[in-house]
């Protein structure tokens, strides 16, 4: 299956939240406020519906596409 830019979106947010939940865990707290700037940024991209992210997976040649579930 071809991926989409939901798709992307969805693997890179749950890629930088493990990465910098185990950097917290294992190199310094600090890195959990990474985890919070990610988990904001969905938040506020729930009510916009914009995401800057959105915008990059685009220029890389993802397609638009509903969500398969």
């Amino acid at each position: 299956m071809k991926k989409t830019i939901n798709d992307g979106l969805r693997g890179i947010a749950g890629t930088f939240i493990l990465v910098s939940l185990a950097l917290g865990w294992f190199v310094h707290p600090g890195f959990f406020l990474f985890t919070a700037f990610v988990g904001a940024n969905l938040l506020q991209s729930a009510f916009t519906g914009t995401c800057p992210m959105m915008a990059i997976l685009r220029r890389i040649g993802l397609p638009d596409g509903g969500s398969r579930a």
